[in-house]
């Protein structure tokens, strides 16, 4: 099992390997893959090293898979010359996400669905992951209606160099700007860029995404996404307007034996979930669970997971077990 990790020197990249190796992936070889200026850089995994090599080299090695995590340009233009040799990929851009022709895959919910013609896989955006992991239990049960659902979302998953900011401004120190303004003690409704209807490009990812892992259109999702100073772990509050009533018991009940999901969710003791605790997680966390009194059949939830895990590499990782498991590479 040949396994190629594109981008693999980048803050989602590490969190690959991290994860593949916490998950003991059954690769025989590894293939460490990145731009030009970071080829021949030495890596290290599982106690051996690596020379990190270029994405013509890697296409030509003929990888069983490779993970993506590099930028929806180099998507599109390498996603299809690795297909083109064999390769299945699973990629963690926005490129193919919307594309008709490709599967949006949340393992959990959807791995069935993957065939060995499967040749470019998408992986969902990290703030809809987690919503669509406690979606999808409810959703079955109830039918969803509609979502209205608030983003607060850390910086890294702008990346590096929004990290590097908040770090700045913690220690008081002039540096390259990730955003328009200061993260610190601040709140930026603005992730991703602004669109013609006056949304940003993440809000539309939320709002159309879940439609197509659930393959459902029948609901619709309103979405704001705002950055805010925490170093990691997304979060989002969450009222779901459904077609059919529901108890609260039974609720946490179907989210506490959805595989993936943990129900954190007592007011007598404080407990809820929360970036601080999701970080280095897989799983998505849920509470705050409780009734909306001024509409029926209406939910409100907190949902926390750490982006970087669930949100990108653990559900690659998750697809690229799914694919070995069932021999379709």
């Amino acid at each position: 099992m040949k396994v190629a990790v594109i981008g693999a020197t980048g803050m989602v990249g590490d969190v690959m390997l991290k994860v593949l190796a916490e998950r003991n992936f059954p690769l025989t070889e590894l293939l460490l893959v990145a731009s030009e200026r970071s080829v021949g850089k030495k890596m290290t995994f599982k106690g051996k090293e690596y020379t990190v090599i270029g994405l013509a080299d890697a296409v030509a090695a003929r990888p069983n898979i490779a993970i993506f995590s590099a930028g929806g340009d180099t998507s599109l233009e390498w996603a299809p010359k690795f297909a083109e040799v064999g390769t299945t990929v699973v990629d963690n851009s926005s490129a193919w996400r919307m594309d008709p022709t490709k599967k949006l895959v949340v393992p959990e919910i959807n791995a069935h669905e993957l065939t060995a013609e499967d040749k470019i896989i998408a992986n969902p955006n990290c703030s809809t992951i987690q919503l669509v992991m406690a979606l999808y239990p409810l959703h079955k049960k109830y039918k969803m209606k509609r979502v209205v659902v608030s983003t607060y979302q850390s910086v890294s998953g702008t990346g590096v160099k929004a990290v590097k900011q908040l770090e700045n401004e913690i220690a008081g120190v002039k540096g390259e700007m990730a955003y328009p303004y200061p993260i610190g003690r601040n709140a930026l409704p603005h992730c991703d860029v602004f669109m013609e209807n006056g949304y940003t490009k993440e809000e539309m990812k939320l709002a159309r995404e879940p439609q197509k892992i659930l393959d459902d259109r029948t609901f619709s999702i309103s979405a704001t996404a705002v950055r805010i100073p925490t170093a990691g772990g997304h979060s989002e509050s969450v009222n779901v307007e459904f077609e059919n009533d529901f108890e609260l018991n039974e609720v946490r009940r179907l989210l506490n034996e959805m595989p993936g999901v943990t129900v954190q969710d007592n007011p007598d003791t404080n407990t809820y979930p929360m970036p601080i605790y999701a970080h280095d997680k897989d799983e998505v966390f849920v509470g705050r669970i409780r009734r909306d009194e001024t509409q029926r059949n209406t939910l409100n939830m907190w949902i926390v997971a750490d982006n970087l895990r669930k949100g990108a590499a653990t559900n690659a990782v998750q697809i690229s077990e799914y694919l070995v498991e069932k021999g379709l590479v």
